[in-house]
């Protein structure tokens, strides 16, 4: 039967046809859906004949990428663990060769265990080695066990003392901010890394190990408009925003480009800085407006041309490639298309392309601009994180990688044949969100990433772990299973789509040991039965919020949160403190129609005052306050409370607890609602004020002060 032959594609294909919602209830893909589905991943099964193809096709882009001994272009271990080689028992006896990344090699004969399986004897050097055998060669890459640790931070940062039982048992504290809402004299309208390095510096001498920062990724420069920091257009390179106009040249050279642009682009640029919001669109392009500026006043800068030169030439391909979308997108732009390259004329939807070539050769000077912003980008973000190391964090900056990439953008174009199109990334309807989520990304296809040996996955997680000291993996829950979406149907319709989670995580643990960061793995939402676990043993170090660590309608005590997972308050997509408490969220709800069918007002503000009473019992019991609040939620109050949740998120056993810094301030509006786009200023609000007058508050002070007493950082005597 038809239908059988579509579960059984879906099932090759890797599609979850069953799975368990949020509240536990199991729920079933529909045929519909999965014809959609597969269709989208260019498998089509309207017919038993098209199943068939679809499998061989299936078969195809899965099989070795050229391989005459059968295996793929890259296979992943653990040190002290032999490689499992994907080959028939008839190999045991061949002859092997690891020839090792860092020099040396070692030969041997490849076993077979008792049940057939082929293996390579264990390795103890981790890396990316060449594996020979036959005619055959490919990439052996050995991880270590686990990712690197905030205790391996810890003890590094203490100049390789033997403390190392002190540095497993510290506890650390850290800052979350979003770094567009940072503000410094001479902004112009939009935090960047100069206010950065102030806040950093000032952080660390209140006792921060680290500063965790919203995502840096590249965004579209020619439409400053678009500037959701989780829909970029490539993981690869970095938001030319964020680059310091100040930094380039020094302030002379930023006082002389001011100097000839006028008294009104002074003004203008005044005027945003007061701005409680940040108008993207003209902030940013007059951001760019004095880069531009100073590039052309650096091309006489025979220094400066040195360094710039080597900075392209390791930036390879895959730099040149950003920089030439960025020119050919401005160009579509102009011309009056809407960007997308994938309604670019069709030669100039291949970046391998003559054409492409032929015009951006055209647009040179064009395309040597864009360059020049990425490498004033890396320049900021590496002195950034410098400069948190210089004044004490152990960790330093801890990045934010997004979950996939605009599908309109630089790494959907350059890394076409590894993406996956015709569908978006999403969730299902869980808790949060009743209705699920289309979140409009790409994501690498599962097939292409091993039939390519994970190259761009690999390119991606070395661009993000460059410039910092860790990183927030956003929604890894995707590293086991991503919800797609079918182009034009409701995220609903939608199914998940299976990805090799221990490639991935081996890659991840690889990466993180040879750039010493910490790996932090956002796991909220709909989590399949036993991925937390699984991440922990990975050390991946989970998210714990506050709001949810509930059972049976109360508070967990801060001695029953995980020690395999940081602390918070809260997150960019949750209210803050102040908010919830006073039900500033439940508000913004019920104005957008974004409560849940069949609730009111009315109700989710009575249940607000049975959770706040929970929490205000779990914090009396904690002992974090003395104090008794009434039931009801006041201003006055509010100050208190957020007082309450720092103290007690610092109870817990977590390695690292992170306090966003609305929390900190007491803010009661938080960074982003989901399910909205301008009918809440998503990603635009600004801090009040810059580093030194926040830090400077008593409340604050108070509070740092009572995280630093109850969290243990390491000491050394």
């Amino acid at each position: 039967m038809l239908d059988d032959a579509i579960n059984a594609l879906a099932d090759a294909a890797g599609i979850l046809r069953n799975w368990t919602d949020a509240t536990a209830r199991p729920q079933v893909v529909s045929q519909d859906s999965l014809r959609a589905l597969l269709a989208a991943l260019d498998l089509p099964c309207d017919s038993e004949a098209q199943c068939r193809d679809s499998h061989a096709r299936l078969a195809g882009q899965q099989g070795p990428a050229g391989s005459a001994a059968g295996l793929p272009p890259l296979i992943t271990t653990l040190r002290d663990v032999g490689a499992v080689l994907p080959l028939a028992a008839t190999a045991a006896g061949q002859a092997f060769r690891v020839e090792f990344e860092a020099g040396g090699s070692i030969d041997g004969i490849l076993a077979c265990d008792a049940d057939g399986t082929v293996r390579l004897p264990p390795l103890d050097r981790i890396g990316y080695h060449r594996l020979l055998l036959g005619h055959s060669m490919l990439t052996l890459a050995v991880a270590p066990q686990r990712c690197y640790s905030v205790s391996d931070g810890l003890l590094l940062s203490a100049g390789g003392s033997d403390a190392a039982a002190a540095a497993e048992a510290a506890r650390c504290w850290g800052l979350g901010v979003q770094l567009y809402s940072l503000r410094r004299a001479g902004d112009g309208g939009i935090g960047d890394f100069g206010a950065l390095n102030d806040l950093s510096r000032r952080a660390a001498a209140m006792g921060a190990a680290s500063v965790a920062i919203s995502p840096v990724h590249a965004m579209f420069s020619a439409d400053t408009g678009r500037y959701s920091p989780y829909g970029p257009s490539s993981r690869l390179f970095l938001n030319a925003l964020y680059a310091d106009p100040a930094a380039v040249a020094g302030p002379a050279a930023l006082e002389a480009v001011l100097a000839a642009a006028g008294g009104e682009v002074r003004a203008r640029l005044a005027a945003l800085e007061q701005d409680a919001l940040i108008d993207w669109s003209t902030a940013g392009a007059l951001r760019l407006q004095l880069l531009r500026a100073l590039y052309e006043r650096s091309r006489t800068n025979s220094a400066d041309s040195v360094a710039f030169a080597e900075f392209c030439r390791a930036g390879g391909e895959a730099l040149e490639d950003h920089a030439r979308f960025e020119a050919l997108y401005a160009l579509q732009l102009r011309q009056g298309g809407n960007g997308d390259w994938r309604q670019w004329p069709q030669a100039l939807r291949d970046a391998r392309s003559a054409e492409v070539t032929a015009l951006t050769q055209q647009h040179r000077s064009e395309v040597d601009f864009h360059l020049f912003l990425q490498w004033q980008a890396a320049r900021g973000l590496s002195g950034a994180q410098k400069c948190a190391r210089d004044a004490g964090m152990p960790i330093g900056l801890i990045a934010d990688l997004a979950v996939g990439a605009d599908r309109a953008g630089s790494q959907a174009w350059s890394r076409k044949a590894q993406m996956i199109h015709g569908l978006s990334v999403g969730a299902p309807p869980d808790i949060i969100n009743n209705r699920g989520q289309d979140w409009g990304l790409g994501a690498f296809s599962p097939h292409a990433m091993q039939a390519r040996g994970f190259e761009a996955y690999i390119e991606m997680l070395r661009a993000v772990f460059a410039h910092c000291g860790g990183v927030r993996i956003d929604h890894v829950l995707g590293l086991a299973r991503l919800w797609i979406v079918p182009d034009g149907a409701s995220s609903a319709e939608g199914g998940y789509l299976r990805y090799p989670m221990e490639d991935l995580l081996r890659l991840i643990a690889l990466e993180s040991h040879r750039h010493r960061a910490i790996v932090i793995g956002e796991d909220l939402g709909t989590v399949p039965a036993g991925f937390d676990t699984r991440i922990a043993s990975a050390g991946l170090l989970g998210i714990r919020v506050l709001y949810f660590e509930t059972d049976g309608g109360h508070f967990r005590p801060p001695s029953a949160w995980s020690n395999q997972a940081i602390a918070t308050t809260t997150t960019h997509d949750l209210p803050t403190v102040a908010g919830w408490w006073t039900g500033r969220d439940l508000a913004w709800r019920q104005r957008l129609d974004l409560l849940a069918v069949g609730e009111t007002l009315e109700s989710a503000q009575a249940h607000r005052a049975d959770e706040r009473n929970a929490m205000w019992q779990a914090f009396h019991h904690a002992g974090v306050t003395n104090a008794w609040l009434p039931g009801h939620a006041t201003a006055a109050d509010a100050e208190a409370v957020v007082d309450a949740a720092l103290g007690y998120v610092a109870l817990t056993p977590a390695p690292l607890a992170l306090i966003p810094i609305e929390d900190a301030l007491g803010l009661v509006e938080q960074p982003n609602l989901p399910g909205t786009v301008e009918t809440h200023p998503n990603w635009r609000r600004r801090l009040p004020a810059v580093a030194e007058e926040l830090f400077a508050r008593p409340d604050v002070q108070r509070r740092f002060a009572r995280l630093n007493q109850t969290r243990t950082p390491l000491k050394f005597s």
